[in-house]
């Protein structure tokens, strides 16, 4: 199983859930690259840019998972998303 956070809120959940046994992939924006230097995690990928427009440009999330897919061939990918108030 991999995780991919697309929040702050969704990365902290994602390390949580992944307890260190789990990859975690984030978006640029979940996660600044200096606040996750100073974590010093393993199995936490973090895109170099932001994954926010993916609902206007569905390629985003596709491009992102792709990738994801190149490096954990064969893994179910858990995408964060919130349900519509």
């Amino acid at each position: 199983m991999v995780i991919l956070a697309l929040t702050p809120d969704g990365f902290t959940e994602a390390l949580r859930l992944a307890n260190g046994v789990h990859p975690v992939w984030c978006s640029a924006s979940a996660v600044s690259h200096e606040q996750l230097a100073g974590m010093h995690l393993t199995m936490v990928t973090r895109f170099v840019y932001s994954l926010d427009d993916f609902i206007a440009n569905p390629s985003v999330l596709e491009g992102a998972l792709d990738t994801i897919g190149q490096h954990h061939p064969g893994e179910r990918v858990w995408v964060e998303r919130l349900a519509a108030a």
